[in-house]
């Protein structure tokens, strides 16, 4: 008999099977080994790994309808930077906005999305060139022009983990490919503190990667969900994912939100985000919970008495499913070559 993260894999092992694109984000390290076995890549952010990302790039996918490519990317950057900056007023977020626009200007990217662009792709039937990793801004670029004004001399101390200490991994011009089905953004070395920033950088890139072609089937999960729209997170970042979640349908995509601490999942904005998740969550599995726990989840669904008392005694293995209106108690079932591959 197994619980959540049996279930979880045995989802990724399944749509594997079937071809499906899944990205995972795992901030504990439990999907590794799954991983190898189903010939899968494993992109690590950390100290030791030689993978970058750069929370500066601008993906030819990554427009939005009705946005530009730096108006899309401005709203994405200030929910990063409102991680680091935590006690920022809306003084400071509208400056540190204009230094990151100054940062895309001396990179020759402007609001108009043709700068985006390499000018020698303008010649007639040549199809234009998108710009690479190695034209955009990186973190040492905001922190220089930071460091020349009085007001924003306190955020440019606060960046200096960021570029010259621990976290300098993260001033680097992005150097990978995603080019499997399967894909596990493995950020356990970040440790407790700055795991957010790792999956907060994997979940907009992964978020591009799915948005490319609607016609392709893919899966996003985000394990720990709580810590991008809990209370240690910010509206700016919640409402990024509360989007992908209320959108990721219609680009042939399902999202898959994991948590265990059903407390911090409501934590933010009086649980305005995690109810906006939740309602947006066609499927919904609830394993065996403590009396606490049900009391809160209570709140943001309509449980039965019946159904309380049902969740509280759930074996390993067993949930109680919500599908539209049916709620139905389930057994997760595999075969032996499953447990023996998980």
């Amino acid at each position: 008999m197994h619980g959540k993260s049996f279930f979880i894999k045995l989802m990724i092992l399944r749509y594997r099977l079937i071809g499906l694109e899944q990205y995972v984000i795992d901030p504990d390290r439990e999907y590794g080994k799954l991983c190898k076995e189903l010939e899968g890549s494993i992109i690590k952010l950390g100290p030791t790994s030689k993978t970058f990302i750069n929370i500066f790039d601008i993906r030819e996918e990554s427009i939005e309808e009705g946005q530009g490519y730096l108006a899309t990317k401005l709203n994405k950057l200030l929910g990063f930077f409102k991680l680091i900056f935590t006690n920022s007023n809306e003084e400071e977020m509208a400056i540190l906005e204009e230094k990151i626009i100054e940062c895309y200007k001396n990179k020759n990217i402007t609001f108009d999305d043709n700068t985006l662009y390499k000018q020698e792709s303008n010649k007639i039937n040549i199809k234009p060139i998108f710009k690479e990793p190695k034209d955009m801004p990186i973190l040492e670029d905001l922190y220089n022009i930071l460091g020349k004004n009085k007001k924003t001399k306190k955020m440019q101390t606060r960046l200096i983990p960021f570029v010259k200490g621990s976290l300098k991994f993260l001033n680097n011009y992005t150097n990978i490919k995603l080019n499997n089905k399967l894909i596990i953004a493995d950020v356990y070395e970040l440790g407790e503190e700055n795991l957010k920033y790792g999956m907060y950088i994997f979940t907009e890139l992964f978020w591009d990667k799915i948005k490319k072609d609607r016609n392709i089937k893919k899966a996003i999960y985000l394990d720990e969900i709580w810590r991008l729209i809990g209370i240690t997170s910010n509206k700016h970042v919640a409402s990024f994912i509360y989007k992908i979640f209320k959108t990721i349908r219609k680009y042939g995509g399902s999202a898959v939100a994991i948590t265990q601490d059903v407390e911090d999942l409501f934590s933010l904005e009086n649980g305005t985000y995690g109810k906006s998740i939740l309602n947006n969550s066609s499927i919904k599995n609830i394993f065996s919970l403590e009396e606490e726990n049900i009391l809160i989840l209570e709140k943001y669904t309509n449980l039965t008495e019946k159904e309380k008392i049902e969740i509280k005694s759930l074996k390993r293995g067993e949930c109680l499913m919500f599908v539209g209106e049916s709620h139905i108690l389930t057994k997760i079932e595999s075969a032996d070559f499953e447990k023996e591959i998980i």
